[in-house]
This record gives structure tokens, C-alpha cells and sequence, in this order.
């Protein structure tokens, strides 16, 4: 079995999808597929039982799995010793980035980048933490962007700015004149809330206690994307939490909802980097977090 096909297997055990994993590992479907027959027909066994709606791990598969990730840690760890050498900002660069940070950081961040480093291109990846974490740790990405806290062996985690949240209403919403707002006032109010997995709905859980009271969600709705919440909320299907990076810009471009803080101390979260602690090139990491800090972001303050 050679390290390509064990990052394809390991790929389709993390994605529990041909596409999907074929498109982590940057090849097509039908790529992936056949190396995946041949693998099998080696082994005489199935690693995945396939149905038109699932993709699930057998038994053998899970211990072929486990195996072939600490192989390509292991593989991964020697590609960077070997690769210590050389101009650390030429190449390319894979950096992974959380959903509700993806489309308000990277407008500013890639020419900031490229002023940095321009022979370092970017492969981008937007994704879940929990995806993001292990694709890290297989070598597939080189550095992500997440809210912190995060820690775990092996891997760096260093902070670069702390956003604070907005509660965003419908423009005829009785709060929409008020200066702020009191974050236990939000239980009862129909919530507007990203779908479970998405890092940022736990936080704005934490932020706000008594939303995680039994039948307090009772008449939440859930949104796959930060913008698609924004576009609910501006209907005037309920009320929402955002980061101020999301949110902030609607002042002035979304006549249809109103954005206010909290009244009091601010809920925020610490948005940072991590990567590999046997990653061999930390000026690219050094010029990735210089690109970060000299972005102009709503509301944000930069951790220096």
C-alpha cells in the first residue's frame, strides 16, 4: 500500500464521502475509487461498505486506518526534516480555514499574504475545526485558522486577534433602537443559530448561558453559513449572534437589520493559528500571521 493510497483511505474514513474525499486529496472520483478496488483486492476485504447514502468504515478498515494515519504522521515528519532547507517562503503554502471565519478574513488576508511572500501561493481549505485538526495533523494542510482555545500535542496553537459578538435583529424588531443589549435578554427570542458542529454555535452558547436551558432553543432555526442567518434574520425570521467581522459591515450595507453590542463586558472569541511543532518553514507561518495582523477587521484587535 503506498502513502498516496493510505491518504486516500484516510481521506474517505474522515469524509464518509467518494466526492468530498477525492476533493481533499486534490484528485477525481474515479481516481480515488479504483485506488481504493485495489487496495481492497490486495487485502481481500472490504475497508468500506458503500450504499447510495453512506460510506461506512468496516471493522478491518478501522484498524487499517488508525495504522496508515501514524504512518503518514510519520511520513509527514520525515518530508519535514527533509524539507529544511531552501526558501521557506517559496512553495506552496496549504492553510485551512473555519466556516465562520473563511469569508470575512480572506479578502484582506490573500493580498496581504502576497505582499509578504509572493512566491508562497496558497491552497485554501474552509472546514469544521474537527476536519480541519486531524487533516493538519496528516500533513494535508500546513496551518489553520480557528478559534481558540486549542491544544494538543504535537501541534502549535499561537493567537493573532480577539473579535467580540453582535446581536443582529430585523430592522422593525422592537430592540432596533436601543444602544445594546443584555445577553440573558436573548432567551426567548426565535434565535438564529449555525448548525451543530460549527464551533461557532457553541461559543455563542457559552457566551450566552441561558440559551442552553432546557426548551430555550424551543423556536430556534438553524442556518448552514453565517451569511445565510444574516439573510434570515434581514426576513425577520428571528434575531442572531455574529462576530463583529460578520456583522459589522451590515451597518452600513444591510438597511434591513439593525447590529448591536452587548450591554457590559463584550462576548468574544480569540481567533489564532495552528500548526505542526515539527512544521520546518516558521518564517511562512511568521509571514502568515504578519498578513493577519495588518488586516483591517471589523471590530477586531490584534494580539501582539
Amino acid at each position: 500500500m503506498t502513502l498516496t493510497e493510505m491518504r486516500y483511505i484516510v481521506a474517505l474514513a474522515r469524509e464518509r464521502h467518494f466526492g468530498k474525499a477525492a476533493e481533499a486529496c486534490h484528485v477525481s472520483q474515479p481516481t480515488l475509487s479504483v485506488a481504493l478496488k485495489k487496495v481492497e483486492g490486495q487485502l481481500g476485504a472490504a475497508l468500506f461498505e458503500r450504499s447510495a447514502a453512506d460510506v461506512r468504515i468496516t471493522a478491518l478498515g478501522e484498524r487499517i486506518v488508525t495504522q496508515a494515519r501514524r504512518v503518514l504522521e510519520e511520513a509527514v515528519r520525515l518530508e519535514e526534516i527533509a524539507g529544511t532547507g531552501g526558501d521557506p517562503l517559496s512553495g506552496p503554502l496549504r492553510v485551512g480555514v473555519i466556516y465562520s471565519i473563511a469569508p470575512y478574513m480572506l479578502p484582506q488576508f490573500i493580498p496581504a499574504l502576497h505582499k509578504h511572500a509572493p512566491a508562497m501561493p496558497l491552497y485554501l481549505k474552509e472546514d469544521f475545526t474537527a476536519n480541519l485538526i486531524p487533516a493538519l495533523k496528516a500533513g494535508e494542510l500546513d496551518v489553520i485558522v480557528i478559534a481558540l482555545p486549542f491544544a494538543e500535542a504535537g501541534l502549535v496553537a499561537q493567537a493573532v486577534y480577539e473579535e467580540p459578538f453582535r446581536v443582529v435583529v430585523p430592522a422593525q424588531h422592537p430592540w432596533s433602537h436601543r444602544a445594546a443589549v443584555e445577553a440573558d435578554e436573548l432567551d426567548g427570542q426565535n434565535m438564529l443559530l449555525l448548525g451543530h458542529g460549527n464551533c461557532f454555535r457553541d461559543q455563542v452558547l457559552e457566551s450566552c448561558p441561558r440559551l442552553s436551558a432546557p426548551n430555550a432553543l424551543e423556536n430556534s432555526l438553524e442556518g448552514g453559513s453565517l451569511e445565510t442567518i444574516r439573510y434570515m434574520v434581514a426576513s425577520g425570521a428571528g434575531v442572531a449572534v455574529m462576530p463583529s467581522t460578520a456583522a459589522d459591515p451590515l451597518i452600513d450595507k444591510e438597511p434591513m437589520v439593525r447590529v448591536l453590542p452587548f450591554q457590559g463586558k463584550q462576548p468574544s472569541r480569540t481567533v489564532g493559528l495552528v500548526w505542526r511543532v515539527t512544521f520546518p518553514r516558521p518564517k511562512a507561518i511568521d509571514a502568515v500571521r504578519a498578513a493577519l495582523l495588518s488586516c483591517q477587521l471589523p471590530g477586531a484587535t490584534a494580539i501582539r
